[in-house]
């Protein structure tokens, strides 16, 4: 039972809570730099990683952060995890960094990473808290890489930079523009709303900030602003 449940932590973000596709959050960068297959994997990989390290961390200083300060708090820690993600992939790996662009640092604000920090890491223990990250972050990289995929095999008709259809099918140019990424993004949204619907889950109802994990506490701060003012 206990294995189940931890399993459980593991697969949601993977599929039944998919951070992009189930919850609607990240889709800043997912329509950004999904313009190649790689882009996608360098992204998810990254996310992942901070992913796993500030669920770690604030899982282990959820009864020392104060409470009025924990956003704060989460943001400082996430921010160092990304600055040694960026410094790694720009010794490592500087085609990535170059093709990522702003959207590397910006994983520190990212609301996939905030909200598990504030939804999950700062309510449970060390390992749950780490498998919570850990499927985000294959359910985040597993999102992009696919869009990714599908936008290079059809706009530029190379696959991970190998030719496939280029030299036989005309590219479509525009699937690597924005309308593209949002044409792209929407089919896959509503291919898994009628596989939930099929299952008997709830489809996907965008509704601003209705389905963030931080909007109560978006909600809170900003009371707390006005009270100041």
């Amino acid at each position: 039972m206990k294995n189940n449940k931890y399993l459980s932590f593991f697969t949601n973000g993977i599929i039944k809570e998919n951070p992009v596709l189930r919850l609607m959050l990240g889709t800043c960068p997912t329509l950004a730099v999904t313009t190649a297959a790689i882009n996608g994997i360098g992204m998810g990989v990254a996310a992942t990683l901070v992913l796993i390290g500030s669920n770690l961390v604030i899982s282990l200083l959820r009864n020392i952060i104060p409470d009025k300060v924990r956003i704060p708090a989460y943001i400082t820690i996430i921010a160092g995890f990304v600055t040694i993600v960026q410094m790694l992939v720009k010794a490592f790996l500087p085609a990535i960094d170059a093709s990522l662009g702003i959207y590397l640092p910006l994983i520190v604000v990212n609301c996939i990473i905030l909200g598990r920090a504030e939804m999950f890491a700062s309510k449970n223990p060390v390992l749950p808290s780490v498998l919570d990250g850990l499927g985000m972050g294959i359910g985040f990289t597993a999102t992009l890489t696919l869009m990714g995929a599908i936008r290079e095999l059809i706009g530029a008709g190379t696959l991970l930079g190998l030719p496939v259809t280029v030299n036989f099918i005309n590219p479509m140019i525009v699937m690597l523009l924005p309308p593209g990424g949002f044409f792209v993004f929407g089919i896959l949204v509503a291919v898994s709303n009628k596989l939930a619907s099929a299952k008997g889950k709830k489809t996907v109802d965008c509704n601003s900030c209705g389905n963030c994990p931080m909007k109560d506490s978006c909600k809170i701060e900003s009371e707390v602003a006005t009270d100041a003012q």
